[in-house]
């Protein structure tokens, strides 16, 4: 008895060489079903050897085989995001407790439940604290939020890349100082001693000192956000401007619109997918504002113009060792910015944008 592999071979075999020779449409289709049936069992014979994907997608064991390499190459920052970011928020139970870092610890501290939330609450010093963390925040998002994108513009226009890199480089050379740097050379400059002030007195004005003055501290830290960060939403534009098709250009240059009308109805709706995104996560950080930067110009201003949450925190929290306290400041912290994002990310869909995140 043949094995059935062979006189299916052979069925194969007497079907193609009998069909030309009838001829006519009925020996076309049959062959087509033929040619049909063969490649269908041989995708189910495939699928049961392993070698092709099943028809509802690949499944993970097969992903992971593929991927190996990858996987293993992106175990060590799944590491360090466990270790350092996602183990720690267990000790958020603290929190809950009347904490004791010397004697007690974790487990041996007693619970109290929500007191240290109601001590957030019913302190007056705490809102203002987070009153003045807003407006710090709005003024940097007005301010320097939009120069990026206006210098990012800017440079798109160069024709030189000589001279784009160049001063690309310049413009973000900054964002690699640490703020301990950019606070003294503000300092140099604005200071009561500073550069600005003695030319000033030299010329017969009276010198000024822009480090404490409290009025203005809001926009001292936008300047100098600008100064040190600028660079780098300015790569980040002119990445997303090197994606837009040249094409776009030429074709409204020849419907005859000018440079102006060529940024509003080309440039600027490539980038608003761009936009929208940082602009989400821009607000859904609107208390993360820089701790070393707010810290080190604290005792020039005093704590009721430069006092923000994350100071506020650490001084009152953190300094005197009521951690729980500290901890029910940072749990109200990350559900307010999670509350932002969320609805930043549902206003940038309303406006037709992805955001963070898609919409079903």
């Amino acid at each position: 008895m043949k094995p059935r592999a062979t006189v299916a071979a052979g069925t194969d075999l007497a079907a193609d060489a009998t069909g030309p020779a009838g001829g006519g449409s009925s020996d076309g289709g049959k062959s087509a079903g033929d040619d049909g049936g063969r490649s269908a069992g041989g995708r189910r014979s495939a699928r049961r050897a392993g070698t092709t994907p099943p028809a509802g997608g690949i499944t993970w064991r097969l992903r992971l085989r593929r991927d190996r390499t990858l996987v293993l190459m992106t175990l060590p920052a799944i590491a360090l995001l466990l270790i350092f970011n996602y183990i720690p928020l267990l000790g958020n139970i603290v929190a809950f407790q009347d904490y004791d870092v010397y004697d007690l610890g974790i487990t041996g501290s007693p619970f109290v439940g929500f007191d240290n939330f109601a001590r957030i609450f019913e302190d007056y010093r705490f809102w203002q604290v987070l009153i003045n963390t807003l407006v710090i925040f709005l003024t940097q998002l007005l301010l320097f939020f939009p120069i990026p994108i206006a210098v990012a513009l800017l440079l798109n226009t160069i024709m030189s890349a000589r001279v784009r890199a160049w001063v690309q480089a310049v413009v973000y050379l900054p964002h690699f100082f640490s703020w301990v740097l950019v606070v003294t050379v503000f300092q140099q400059m604005f200071g009561g001693a500073g550069l600005v002030a003695q030319w000033m007195r030299e010329h017969g004005h009276e010198g000024f000192d822009l480090m404490t003055n409290a009025s203005f501290f809001k926009f001292l830290v936008t300047a100098q956000a600008v100064w040190k960060d600028a660079g780098w939403g300015i790569i980040v534009f002119l990445a997303a401007l090197a994606a837009v098709n040249t094409d776009l250009y030429e074709a409204a240059a020849v419907d005859g619109a000018g440079r102006w009308h060529r940024m509003w109805h080309v440039t600027l709706p490539a980038l608003r997918p761009v936009i929208a995104l940082l602009l989400v996560l821009r607000v859904g950080g609107a208390l993360n504002l820089d701790f070393e930067q707010i810290l080190l110009q604290r005792d020039q201003v005093g704590p009721g113009a430069s006092e923000i949450l994350d100071t506020y925190i650490w001084w009152t929290g953190i300094k005197t060792g009521d951690f729980g306290y500290a901890a029910a400041a940072g749990i109200f912290k990350g559900l307010f910015s999670v509350a932002m994002v969320l609805g930043a990310n549902k206003v940038a869909h309303m406006l037709g944008e992805q955001g963070v995140y898609s919409k079903k």
